[in-house]
């Protein structure tokens, strides 16, 4: 049975990736796939479970190190439990968040050693790594002021204020320069049509999927 096909979204908060997701997630469908859609951190029950102590409480309630950690733990669940299982039967997985969010969140704007989270994505993540990575790029004001407006219990990240968020644009954006085969970087600032040609011609191109 022929591999499935592994699109990861990344960039910062209030970026609009769910939306895209879902959007993206019934295009292909609509073309006769079986499309699994999940998210990071979470995913799986386990997953899940890590999820809510890592976006709920105060800012420092976690360093960046343990954080890194705790995305991990929830990360390999959800690639055992998840994301192998509906590759390997030649599923299309569509991930809000991935490896990408660990290295500028903790990374780039957390200032953990990039080496610690290679180290950490050799052993981890083995061979399940995106065959696309979606960037969503946007200032971090505009995103903030996004996630905001749609204030839930999970705003952790969100509060841990401007310079943080400008480091994590960097990290993404830095990403997606260094590594250009395998991330677009899409320009979120658009109404939510116009991301979402930008979102469908990159997957047609780089996947080379019609439909």
């Amino acid at each position: 049975m022929t591999r499935g096909r592994f699109i990861s979204f990344e960039g910062g908060e209030g970026a609009g990736k769910s939306t895209q997701v879902q959007r993206l997630a019934a295009r292909l469908k609509g073309g006769g796939r079986e499309v699994v859609t999940t998210r990071e951190p979470g995913g799986s029950p386990g997953a899940e479970s890590i999820r809510d102590i890592v976006l709920r409480g105060e800012a420092d309630r976690w360093s960046p190190t343990t954080e890194t950690l705790l995305m991990y733990a929830a990360r390999r669940d959800h690639i055992e439990r998840v994301i192998r299982p509906a590759l390997t039967r030649g599923a299309w997985v569509i991930c809000d968040r991935f490896a990408d969010s660990t290295r500028a969140y903790q990374g780039a704007a957390g200032g953990v050693d990039p080496r610690f989270i290679t180290a950490l994505e050799t052993f981890i993540l083995e061979d399940t790594r995106p065959d696309l990575t979606l960037v969503f790029d946007l200032p971090a004001d505009v995103g903030l002021e996004r996630a905001h407006a749609r204030a839930g219990a999970e705003m952790r990240f969100e509060s841990k204020g401007m310079a943080f968020h400008e480091r994590l644009r960097d990290g993404f954006r830095a990403i997606a320069a260094s590594e250009p085969e395998r991330c677009a970087l899409i320009d979120a600032t658009g109404s939510i049509a116009e991301v979402e040609a930008a979102v469908w011609a990159a997957v047609e191109a780089r996947l080379a999927v019609h439909g």
